[in-house]
């Protein structure tokens, strides 16, 4: 089928309006949020109801034409550029709480439904939905199922991985399956588990059925400054090690101090080389005796000022700040890369140093910001792509760090996914056995590798 023969098809399903061919028009979805990449799709569609999804997923494999679903394009991996001669299916109007059962716990969404969206709904009932990339106010739940995101609260609560029940997925071939259910216990494959995480390869998630819990009854938020990097990572090792096990803990050196002072005057200790952030969350009782016991810890860990949150307004200061930092970093340079890799926790010290190093090396400043609690490193380093050179020397910086997870026993990403960015890496991390094993399964699912093709496999193991 001609492209042009099967953009004619296509314009049978959608009306004028939500099918976009023009540049001017397909603009805005040319990259995600990793702007390093761009590739200009040969149409955008908009769905608004699960069965034009359908459709145009059967379409495309008829066609053999490549798609890529989207959500609010907010992956930093590069997970949602388009594919060369295929489509965007932009799910965002897909944003319907079909159901949201409080006495069950769960609720039903579909994929363009905003991660926050969910917990807004549950609040009259006492519930929320634990995940909380800093994007969700703006990032979809299907983009989440997409790269298995976590957020501030991942250490207590796991990942996007944990809190999904049940999905209704149109796998590659325009088959439509359902796995999981909104029971606790699953009998069977962990086909949900499979799906999660995919990047897209496997298909669309259409819907899920995500996990509600209670709302904590206490919060207590801790801000310690220090006056090194190393004693806020060791801060952090004493803190687990005390058997203590926080909602969140979370890092952010001065660079990004200063970024997020400068957005949003959260109230951060200005000249402090790094800011940690613990909180506990809970029931009420317990909290208060963790307190206890975490005060002291702290106070013994060499940190130079300690703010304990008084108020829930004083609480949403700390994590406005933390929440909107990457986004701040712009007001300190033109361009950054994030990157996303992973290291043991007692490693954190050891890492950061290196990084510290790297960035003298390369003169190109790198901001830190971290999910302390379980070894997630966001360093964001600044370059400027007007300068010649600058954004190969950033994506080399950037190389260096991810091969430093690993070489420290850790991973490549924690929750932005491999997408674009980290192909080259995957050898890194696993062997050629292991990324047959993946591929074989891949194909399996997807003979066409017609789903968001190009991600996540080194280009050698792409068939096209």
């Amino acid at each position: 089928m001609t492209p042009q023969a099967f953009l004619t098809r296509l314009s049978e399903i959608y009306p004028t309006g939500r099918m976009l061919t023009q540049p001017a028009q397909t603009l805005a979805y040319e990259s995600d949020a990793l702007t390093a990449f761009r590739s200009q799709p040969l149409a955008v569609v908009l769905p608004e109801v699960q069965e034009e999804v359908v459709e145009t997923v059967r379409l495309c494999y008829e066609a053999e034409a490549p798609f890529v679903a989207r959500g609010s394009g907010t992956s930093l991996s590069g997970g949602s550029l388009p594919v060369e001669n295929g489509i965007v299916i932009a799910l965002n109007r897909l944003d319907r709480i079909i159901e949201l059962d409080p006495v069950q716990r769960y609720a039903v969404v579909e994929a363009g439904v905003i991660n926050l969206q969910i917990s807004q709904a549950a609040d009259p009932f006492g519930l929320y939905y634990a995940p909380d990339p800093s994007s969700q106010s703006v990032c979809t739940i299907g983009g989440n199922i997409a790269f298995n995101s976590g957020g501030a609260h991942c250490l207590k609560y796991g990942m996007t991985s944990n809190h999904i029940l049940g999905l209704k997925v149109v796998l590659p071939d325009g088959e439509v399956v359902e796995c999981g259910d909104a029971g606790v216990d699953g009998v069977g494959p962990d086909l949900v588990g499979l799906f999660v995480g995919s990047e897209g390869l496997f298909g669309i998630a259409l819907q899920a059925t995500v996990r509600l819990l209670p709302k904590p009854e206490r919060f207590r938020t801790v801000l310690a400054a220090y006056e090194d990097l190393q004693s806020a990572g060791d801060a952090v090792a004493q803190v687990v090690a005390s058997g203590l096990l926080p909602g969140a803990i979370e890092i952010m050196d001065e660079l990004a101090v200063q970024a997020a002072e400068a957005s949003v005057q959260a109230g951060y200790p200005q000249g402090a080389a790094a800011v940690l952030i613990i909180e506990l969350d809970g029931e009420a009782e317990q909290v208060e005796r963790d307190f206890v016991a975490l005060r002291p810890l702290i106070e013994a860990s060499g940190a130079v000022e300690v703010r304990v949150a008084a108020n829930a307004q004083e609480r949403m200061k700390i994590w406005k700040g933390r929440k909107g930092a990457f986004s701040a970093v712009g007001r300190l340079s033109p361009d950054y890369l994030v990157q996303d890799g992973v290291v043991p926790r007692d490693d954190l010290g050891r890492a950061l140093a290196e990084i510290g190093r790297l960035s003298a090396e390369y003169g190109l400043r790198v901001a830190n910001v971290f999910h302390a609690g379980d070894g997630n490193l966001h360093p964001l380093i600044l370059y400027n792509g007007n300068h010649a050179g600058e954004l190969e020397m950033a994506e080399e910086l950037a190389g260096k760090i991810v091969q430093l997870c690993v070489d420290l026993g850790g991973t490549i990403t924690g929750e932005h996914g491999v997408g674009m960015e980290k192909r080259a890496y995957m050898p890194a991390m696993f062997s050629e056995i292991d990324l047959e094993t993946m591929h074989a399964i891949h194909r399996q699912i997807d003979p066409k590798e017609i789903a968001n093709r190009g991600k996540m496999f080194p280009d050698s193991r792409q068939v096209h």
